[in-house]
């Protein structure tokens, strides 16, 4: 299985292979052989590379803390087809962000309007496709310019939905 986490403002590609508390785990570039196994509600016993560790992961906000030889880290997990939604319409940068749709699909709700002051992770539309509701939101601070659709209308990729400057 195929995921995105984010750690640390970076994205980085995590592919999970294997059963029975035998994986193989290839995070970007790197392979990795892994023995994990919950031993209790939260806390993981783990094999890597010959040494053992215990890890005690807590999900907070869908953020996942994770515990393990002195240090913490916070890591925000994705399926990689859900990041590849929620991200592959958003172009922003220093002037903005254009929005288009990733796929085609149907508007079931526009959360902003024209004037409107958003943030980075504010959400701006709802697009019905796959028969699943993804959410597309704001990946820069600015002011929504413009709206090209109205709720229940139906787009095709590449279709500009949200201008924001």
């Amino acid at each position: 299985m195929k995921f995105a986490a984010q750690t640390g403002g970076e994205t980085i590609p995590v592919e999970i292979a294997g059963a029975e508390g035998r994986f193989t785990v290839a995070i970007g570039d790197e392979r990795l052989a892994v023995d994990a196994r919950e031993t209790g509600e939260g806390i993981w016993s783990i094999l890597l590379a010959g040494a053992s560790h215990v890890a005690d992961v807590t999900e907070q906000d869908g953020v996942y803390v994770v515990d393990v030889g002195g240090e913490r880290y916070a890591i925000r997990v994705e399926e990689e087809t859900r990041y590849i939604i929620r991200t592959r319409g958003a172009q922003g940068g220093d002037r903005g962000q254009v929005l288009k749709a990733p796929m085609p699909g149907k508007v079931t709700l526009i959360g902003v309007a024209v004037g409107q002051v958003v943030a980075p992770g504010d959400g701006l539309i709802v697009l019905e496709a796959m028969k699943m509701e993804n959410e597309f939101k704001a990946q820069v601070a600015g002011t929504v310019k413009e709206i090209r659709v109205a709720a229940g209308q139906v787009v095709n990729p590449g279709d500009v939905l949200v201008v924001i400057e």
